[in-house]
């Protein structure tokens, strides 16, 4: 963007200078004339004419540098730092000649190069801070642009033209009409501006229509356009109100923009009156307004400031319909440079552009976090792409989503300033999985996966015929959403079953947590489930017991808790709790010893809560000796008294003693799963939640 001539002509001083009032004879004269009065674009050609007659050498390197400065002030890098270079080699004795070449290598890219200008020029004036401030944003620009945010940046090229086009707003509520500013053919007044070389700006407008095609930009016309220029506009959430900035053009006679307002009378706008506190010695402009209507901040350079322009405030005042006396945001967002192009945020955050807080090039985006009434602090910057090193100005946002446009002049640009379209593309986060067998490794069609969020979301699944299982962005639905810890657990249905297993499973434990939470990429998170089939006899941890005796052992009360969890996924279930002892003793005591273990696990249990018309203790005594099977399921060996005193003979009694606890064991198995407890207190049916759709997680 031509920064200062924006701010300075269209944002700041409008005068045609009479040509009568040009003395043709000296040309330095006229020169420095025109730059004073801000005639940059006239200035050049004074300069170089006069350069033609000057002798001393002092006398051109002022020349070389008053050129550099009407260059630099109208935007055009290559050309300022062309003669920057000049002014430099020709001994210009103001060290700011190297600082402003420096800024003029980074506006280009040009970061090595800006680097080693910014510290000579630190040399020169180590107190000045824009020297080191200057080294710092080179070496940041590249990191930023070596790590480039999601933002999606585009020419809006439908709406540009080769003359300046900027500063976008929206001028309704539903998004899709965009008033903007442009020095292009066809404004009102159809003069040219001496400062920048281009007509006189006005207010157009574009529409999209249902294909996301744009209109041809049209003036808004009169009233509040005229042949003065006009631009930098706002308008109300309600559509009853635009502020702008006008800034009146009047022969051999300076004026300083202002802000004015207009009323919506119809569907037209009416005559504009100037806002209550602006006076003739102040520049005001680029307005922003709260949604209720009720807080503008505008850029000025108000006394109490704290640099070239700065950000202010207003309240309207409801009962006197005035807008309230202004004050300065402050040095947390104001800088010695230039704070301008506000824009508040429908959720409160407030954007600028500056060029007096670490960024990429000129201009920057940056953001302000709300830190409570009317307070804003943290300002960051956006980073590239939003950013670049050319100038980036005039962000606006499309209510609370994350797109919108803003203005810059940076590679791409069809003319000296363009508007462009942004976009953060959604965070695509995945979570998928395989659901298989345990025992035989089959993969399970039919499981229920569900997904519950700490965002209140809950969905499920189901796997197809492979056992697959994915949640992830489908159309317009997002199931798995950013900064959200999830639980993704299984549901068996009686309807799962697999020729391996015909009698069903058991739903799993396993009830692993995904988070999105502080995630910046997209991700895909795995998370697979093996379900344990149903068999006549499930094993479970060993539960242990004492030679002789049916108390629980402490690991053995470890080993019990597994079945609760059991019990406690899979509510419909009734279970036999079957306990066998080893073969020592008599039948008789050993089948009570096996009825007492099993009445101790089921007494455990109902401690734990579980309900005891759902379990059924059975003692087998000695009469079942644990058999112990292939992966296939094919019996290989019983461990019977004979097996085990055959094959422990000889060995240590440890071994003996092992293989005798084996068949001192606890299992369970199922006996039904249509348990429904008859005291359980009713509860209507939770719907399962829908997913978030795109639109509604941007509001």
């Amino acid at each position: 963007m031509k920064l200062f001539t924006k701010i300075t002509a269209v944002l700041g001083i409008a005068m045609f200078l009479s040509v009568n009032a040009i003395a043709q004879k000296n040309y330095l004269k006229d020169a420095d004339m025109a730059f004073n009065n801000k005639q940059y674009f006239n200035a050049i050609e004074l300069y170089k004419k006069s350069s033609e007659k000057i002798k001393k050498k002092e006398d051109k390197a002022y020349v070389i540098f008053k050129i550099a400065e009407c260059y630099r002030q109208i935007g055009d890098n290559k050309q300022s730092e062309s003669w920057y270079t000049k002014a430099v080699k020709a001994n210009y004795p103001d060290p700011k000649a190297k600082l402003y070449l420096a800024d003029a290598k980074k506006a280009q890219e040009k970061y090595n190069e800006a680097l080693i200008e910014y510290n000579n020029y630190k040399k020169e004036v180590p107190s000045d801070p824009r020297g080191e401030d200057g080294a710092k944003s080179c070496e940041l620009a590249q990191k930023w642009k070596d790590a480039a945010t999601r933002y999606k940046v585009e020419n809006v090229a439908q709406i540009n033209s080769k003359d300046p086009d900027f500063a976008p707003a929206y001028a309704d509520k539903k998004y899709n009409k965009l008033y903007f500013t442009s020095m292009r053919p066809g404004v009102t007044g159809g003069a040219v501006d001496g400062t920048l070389g281009e007509n006189f700006s006005d207010i157009f407008e574009t529409a999209m229509d249902k294909n996301g095609k744009w209109s041809t930009p049209v003036t808004i016309g009169a009233p509040v356009n005229t042949k003065d220029n006009e631009g930098l506009s706002v308008v109300s959430k309600k559509g009853d109100m635009m502020v702008f900035t006008r800034c009146i053009a009047e022969k051999n006679k300076l004026h300083l923009n202002q802000l004015w307002y207009a009323p919506k009378k119809g569907n037209l706008w009416g005559d504009p009156v100037k806002v209550e506190f602006c006076v003739d010695t102040t520049k005001y402009a680029a307005p922003t307004l709260s949604s209720d209507g009720t807080v503008m901040i505008f850029a000025s350079n108000m006394p109490g400031g704290q640099g070239e322009n700065d950000l202010w405030m207003t309240i309207y005042d409801k009962k006197t319909k005035k807008w309230g006396t202004p004050t300065n945001l402050g040095t947390t967002i104001n800088t010695a440079g230039n704070d301008v192009f506000p824009f508040l945020h429908d959720d409160g955050t407030l954007y600028f552009s500056s060029n007096g807080h670490l960024g990429m090039g000129g201009l920057d985006i940056f953001k302000a976090e709300k830190k409570g009434e009317n307070q804003w602090g943290n300002v960051t910057n956006l980073k590239y792409p939003m950013n670049s090193a050319a100038d980036d100005f005039a962000i606006i946002f499309e209510g609370k989503k994350e797109r919108g446009y803003l203005s810059s002049n940076r590679e791409g640009t069809k003319g000296s300033d363009d508007i462009w379209s942004f976009v953060l593309p959604p965070l695509l986060f995945t979570i998928e999985g395989v659901v298989t067998d345990c025992k035989f490794k089959e993969v399970i069609p039919g499981v229920t996966v569900k997904l519950i969020g700490s965002d209140g979301s809950s969905v499920e699944t189901k796997t197809d015929a492979a056992g697959y299982y994915k949640f992830a962005e489908n159309g317009s639905n997002r199931y798995v959403n950013p900064n959200t810890s999830y639980v993704v657990s299984t549901q068996v249905g009686n309807e799962v079953k697999t020729q391996q297993a015909p009698q069903g499973f058991l739903t799993s434990s396993d009830k692993p947590k995904v988070t999105t939470v502080g995630l910046e990429e997209g991700k895909t998170f795995k998370n697979d489930f093996c379900l344990v089939p149903i068999e006549r006899f499930i094993r479970f941890p060993d539960v242990l017991y004492d030679l002789g005796k049916a108390d629980l052992r402490p690991e053995s009360k470890d080993s019990l808790d597994f079945l609760y969890q059991t019990l406690l996924d899979n509510p419909t279930f009734v279970i036999e709790l079957s306990s066998h002892t080893d073969y020592r003793g008599s039948d008789a005591a050993n089948q009570k010893l096996s009825e007492a273990r099993a009445k101790s696990c089921v007494d455990y249990l109902i401690s734990k809560g579980i309900n005891p018309a759902r379990m059924k203790p059975k003692g087998y005594g000695e009469k079942a000796p644990l058999e112990v099977k292939d992966a296939e399921g094919k019996l290989l060996y019983t461990l019977s008294e004979a097996y085990i005193n055959k094959t422990t003979k000889g060995q240590p009694k440890e071994v003996y003693e092992a293989l005798m606890q084996k068949n001192r064991r606890t299992v369970f198995s199922v006996l039904s799963k249509d348990f429904v407890d008859p005291n359980a207190p009713k509860e209507e049916p939770k719907p399962v939640q829908k997913p978030k759709t795109e639109e509604e997680e941007e509001e």
